[in-house]
């Protein structure tokens, strides 16, 4: 008799986490003598990413948190979001910069994030913070990979003496996670679409971490009976009836038949997301007041 996975439930962590970054933030304000405050830069009208922002600047009004975003016309040059990026570094009221991804073609989004100073980068990307990350030194983390250590940690999940196999190997999810784990004493491998025999490498991970961004890419026959499967991916796909709705990378139907814990999608990872996000803010402005 097969069981069912139990959830992991981002929205719920998520909720109480920002119950108590609000909390948090209520109190260290009078301290401080002002919120934290995030600006989030968007460039064009991609409507996903114009959905994001809403979210974020959203979480951040039910935190506490003060938004700064702004948002720049498709045409806007590199040197006039350079610019805006520099008077940011410098705004003393601003503990964390995101610029929201993808850029407009004509935009070099690496040169921006690099240019972020490294206290403020909310997001975990710059070259500095993952080098932190690298050497296990405090640093901003990146959102998504510290929202799953997060969700783990809340369910009493450790990687200690565990075999984790990470299929994806971005920068933002894949490589940070991967170190994250590692960091944890799991024993890690990194597989990707050149890797032979993925469902082998797959079946043997107690932890499976899916962040490529392929629909229902594991199969039931991929996971080890009793796995932690974590789904990182988000797609949007359209069903027969014509009918839009988000799937993860894994085939939830078949694999919560066979896995031990399993993020569901929507309300897993992507709930954690913002709430990291928050968390980095809130963090980057006690360490700006405590220096």
């Amino acid at each position: 008799m097969s069981s069912i996975a139990q959830l992991l439930d981002g929205k719920a962590l998520a909720q109480k986490m920002q119950a108590a970054l609000t909390e948090q933030v209520r109190s260290l304000t009078p301290q401080y003598g002002r919120p934290p405050g995030l600006a989030v830069l968007m460039v064009g009208d991609n409507p996903a990413s114009a959905a994001y922002v809403r979210n974020k600047e959203k979480a951040c009004a039910a935190v506490g948190i003060a938004s700064f975003g702004k948002h720049f016309p498709t045409e806007t040059t590199q040197e006039e979001l350079a610019a805006v990026i520099d008077e940011l570094n410098q705004d003393d009221r601003v503990d964390g910069i995101l610029v929201q991804l993808p850029l407009p073609d004509h935009l070099d989004s690496v040169a921006l994030l690099n240019q972020i100073h490294p206290d403020k980068d909310a997001d975990g990307l710059h070259p500095m913070n993952l080098g932190r990350l690298v050497r296990t030194e405090p640093g901003l983390r990146s959102c998504t990979p510290y929202g799953v250590m997060r969700l783990l940690e809340e369910y009493g999940i450790d990687p200690r003496g565990k075999k984790a196999v990470v299929i994806g190997r971005s920068i933002l999810v894949g490589k940070p996670i991967a170190l994250m784990l590692l960091d944890a004493d799991a024993t890690v491998t990194i597989a990707h679409s050149r890797t032979p025999n993925l469902s082998e490498v797959a079946r043997e991970a107690d932890i499976l971490v899916a962040a490529v961004g392929r629909p229902n890419l594991i199969t039931a026959e991929m996971v080890k009976p009793g796995a932690i499967v974590v789904d990182v991916g988000i797609n949007r796909i359209t069903d027969e009836t014509g009918k839009s709705r988000l799937v993860g990378d894994v085939d939830f139907n078949a694999v919560q038949s066979v896995a031990g814990y399993l993020t569901p999608v929507p309300g897993g990872v992507g709930a954690m997301t913002v709430t990291m996000l928050l968390h980095n803010t809130v963090w980057s402005y006690q360490q700006r007041f405590q220096r």
